[in-house]
């Protein structure tokens, strides 16, 4: 597809309504909760799932895997895409799990705001504190919504605090609770005064009914309570769109998204505030405008999505010009023609057909099995482009992998070579054990299972796996390997790419090799991009 000048203004007026977001937390903070309620206040779905179904609630749609479903836990990244008003909203959901950062670092790079959700009653917690370093890093504008204002927890004012003295993020308020957390009485609305109150849905599957109060009528009905929300909203700063878009304060709101409380806002917050798509930097330092022939990265590989079929589908983010389905693409690493006959729009398991999509929206492009993780792909009437890889982070957890049945090798071998695609683990090879026992590398001991629980349901390929003594690894040249091998408790290894990789027990094996060698030297991983 040639983009001509004519439709350049249609490219950016629809970049112009794009806003693309994740929501980050800690694990069990309702992120899953979340994303199905803002869904649901948008209209794109009939009623709201809680994590694990309970009562007559069905399990949330954007946790589909049937390992998630069992665990209630997100695995997996879910895109979800709807409309709200005159706006399309990309809204990918992350795995919580601490053991799968690897998966929300790389969809943060295919956003371009965040929503920051916080327990009521734990505030900022480790997982939460690490992925708003990576927004922070890379200059991903964020919201911050307190989740779980019906039960008990701590002070609003001191969750404010917590904001301001621990990652330097200063709060604005945009809406206010009237009640401490667990007497939750209403919203107060910033802008205007207003209260809402409202009267929770039965098992909070359908949007929560409220009333709307004016502040002479809150006051009356609301007393001190009513007085003691607009004393404390007052002490904080009013929203400044210029800071929040330099990271420096974060609009922040309250609710209860189990009950659908505070979401509508949320959703407002996000199209007054998030910024649309803009021009994309690229590795040679120049920048992609979104009025520019399509292109777009692959962030994130996913099979199984269809149980009927050995699907595989490749996440893209579309960052330049208009994509059409059909479309033949330039894939950039191996510069050869890429068709995109088969383009979805997936929402969970649920999937649509795309006919065309742009800047700011994720397509899924079927049957891409020569696309992996990071790749770009453009369309070459324009000018070739290739954006920055995805980071790849140090694993910490190690474990060899071998077939159960010698006559499932193929299939194991097929298996082991798409979850390594996917970025579900690392898979890391050495001459002692050969492909038929490649390590197992993964940031946390989960994805071991998750890998397990696929080879054996997707593949018909179970596997032993045996947890190596490991929890280091070192980058090596190529012509002190040797060296290295000859030292005891060492495994050498390479990585998919070709780079040689020393494995150790811990920082001491490591200090207590280059004692013993201090001409050769290990170089510390860098997950790079973040």
């Amino acid at each position: 597809m040639t983009l001509l000048t004519s439709d350049v203004r249609p490219v950016r007026a629809e970049a112009a309504r794009r806003r693309s977001i994740a929501v980050i937390s800690h694990p069990d903070a309702g992120k899953s909760t979340l994303t199905e309620a803002l869904a649901l206040h948008a209209h794109a779905i009939d009623a709201a799932g809680a994590v694990h179904g309970k009562g007559n609630r069905a399990g949330v749609v954007s946790d589909w895997l049937e390992m998630e479903q069992k665990r209630g836990i997100s695995i997996t990244s879910a895109a979800l895409q709807f409309a709200y008003g005159d706006v399309v909203i990309n809204l990918l959901d992350t795995p919580g799990h601490a053991d799968f950062s690897e998966d929300t670092y790389r969809v943060l790079t295919a956003v371009d705001a965040a929503v920051m959700l916080l327990d009521s009653a734990k505030g900022l917690e480790p997982q939460t504190l690490k992925l708003f370093e990576v927004c922070r890093r890379r200059g991903v504008p964020v919201i911050t919504f307190v989740n779980k204002w019906d039960r008990p927890g701590r002070e609003a004012l001191e969750l404010c605090d917590e904001l301001e003295e621990r990652i330097n993020l200063r709060p604005t308020p945009l809406t206010w609770p009237i009640g401490e957390a667990g007497r939750f009485l209403g919203l107060l609305d910033r802008a205007n005064g207003e209260v809402r109150t409202y009267r929770r849905a039965p098992g909070g599957a359908s949007i929560a009914e409220e009333e709307v109060l004016t502040p002479q009528a809150a006051a009356d009905s609301l007393g001190d309570d009513h007085t003691e929300a607009v004393e404390s909203v007052q002490l904080l700063d009013a929203v400044d769109h210029a800071s929040f878009l330099a990271g420096t304060t974060t609009p922040m709101l309250f609710g209860a998204a189990l009950a659908n409380i505070g979401v509508r806002q949320l959703l407002d917050a996000v199209v007054d505030l998030a910024p649309a798509p803009g021009a994309r930097p690229d590795v040679d330092g120049g920048e992609r405008a979104v009025d520019q022939p399509f292109s777009g990265f692959v962030f994130k590989m996913q099979a199984g999505m269809d149980p009927n079929h050995r699907d595989h589908v490749a996440f893209i983010r579309v960052c330049s010009g208009r994509f059409e389905r059909g479309m033949v693409v330039t894939h950039e690493r191996t510069n050869r023609p890429f068709a995109t006959k088969y383009a979805l729009s997936v929402f969970g398991r649920e999937r649509a057909t795309v006919e065309d999509a742009y800047p700011g929206d994720v397509v899924g492009l079927v049957n891409a099995s020569t696309l992996a993780v990071g790749d770009t792909v453009f369309d070459s009437s324009g000018p070739r482009v290739r954006f920055p890889p995805m980071p790849v982070f140090a694993p910490e957890h190690f474990a060899a992998a071998r077939v159960a049945d010698p006559g499932r090798s193929k299939q194991f071998r097929k298996g082991i070579a798409q979850l390594e695609q996917e970025g579900v683990v690392q898979v890391l090879i050495s001459e002692a054990r050969g492909d038929g026992n490649p390590i197992l590398a993964a940031v946390g001991p989960l994805q071991f299972e998750v890998a397990s629980f696929r080879m054996e349901h997707e593949f018909s390929a179970p596997i032993r796996m045996e947890t190596l003594g490991l929890s280091l690894a070192r980058e090596a040249a190529p012509s002190d390997l040797d060296t290295i091998a000859g030292y005891p408790g060492v495994e050498v290894v390479r990585r998919g790419d070709g780079t040689p990789l020393v494995l150790l027990r811990d920082v001491w094996h490591a200090r207590a090799f280059e004692r013993a060698h201090p001409d050769v030297p290990l170089t510390p991983l860098v997950a790079s991009g973040v």
